[in-house]
């Protein structure tokens, strides 16, 4: 049963035939739609698209990546994903003095890889994903008689906290993350596109929905639904619950006009049995986990340009 593939292709049908053309803060303009749904079951499969073929390590490393707390890109490039980047490198440009500048992004990233001092400066990215996930950072003004007012720092590991209310308390509202930190997104190299997620239990099943407020369907969405999905396995390795439902609430949703000609090639193959993904040794506090894909027989890759 592979119904959360022909979900996506849906919106892939829906953009390609009943959508609105916007454009968008890359220059490459996009087809668009607002306000979707997508639902799996994960006792149907890991959900990984089978009509194009998935980059899993870079899924699996963004994630530890993200659990680890990191927001520097080099823990990324020093395992093989690239996903960040353009944003990195976008961010040198912009902001470095003209002779500091590197010719190209292979040289960027070359630096990142081989100067330790060079990638903490211009590797960083601000307190996006890992950062709020694992120390959100919430100022407040203490007032005292006679004296100046006092600015006091306080942070809150989101991660674990979720992890001790799902085990303690099961039944709350308010096993909930969130990455849209309102007093710290002018430092951020990109807000976050998938800015909060919330769990629920229920039978001894724990399910995961996120929300998402930009949505790239053909490179970007692909990558979130399974980068939860792998996240819901990681917290039911963490918890002891059996996984249940996955959840998608996405705003924007859009295809590049770039991505058009892939789009329509992927939704006239057809869809394969979905893999099963096997967690295991997790210790997701500190950004490790081991997997074990099974039975991932896709269709060949579709490259795409990323519209930085």
């Amino acid at each position: 049963m592979n119904r959360i593939e022909e979900q996506y292709r849906g919106l892939l049908g829906t953009l390609l035939e009943n959508s609105i053309e916007k454009e968008d803060r890359t220059g490459t303009g996009t087809l668009s739609v607002f306000g979707r749904q997508i639902r799996h079951n994960m006792q149907d499969g890991f959900p990984l698209l089978t009509t194009k073929e998935m980059a899993i390590k870079s899924i699996m490393t963004e994630l530890k990546w993200f659990l680890r707390g990191d927001t520097n890109i080099k823990y990324l490039v020093d395992n093989n994903c690239n996903i960040w980047n353009g944003d990195a490198y976008k961010n040198f440009l912009k902001n470095s003095v003209p002779h500091d500048r590197q010719e190209t992004m292979k040289e960027f990233i070359e630096q990142i890889k081989t100067d330790d001092e060079f990638a903490r400066k211009w590797g960083e990215l601000g307190p996006i994903y890992g950062k709020q996930w694992r120390s959100w950072t919430e100022y407040y003004t203490e007032k005292f008689n006679g004296g100046n007012p006092i600015i006091v720092e306080r942070t809150a590991d989101q991660i674990e906290n979720l992890i001790n209310g799902l085990k303690s308390n099961p039944n709350s509202r308010r096993h909930m993350v969130n990455a849209w930190n309102v007093g710290e997104l002018d430092g951020m190299t990109l807000p976050p596109c998938h800015y909060g997620f919330q769990c629920y239990v229920a039978d001894g099943k724990l399910s995961l929905m996120w929300n998402q407020r930009s949505v790239d369907t053909f490179l970007g969405l692909p990558f979130n639904i399974a980068s939860y999905g792998a996240l819901l396995l990681i917290l039911c390795e963490e918890t002891g619950y059996e996984p249940g439902d996955l959840i998608g609430n996405l705003g924007d949703v859009h295809l590049y006009k770039n991505h058009i000609e892939q789009s329509i090639t992927l939704v006239e193959r057809d869809t394969l049995p979905l893999p099963k993904l096997n967690i295991t040794n997790s210790d997701i506090l500190n950004g490790e986990f081991d997997y074990e894909l099974i039975d991932y027989n896709p269709h060949p890759t579709i490259k795409a340009p990323l519209s930085n």
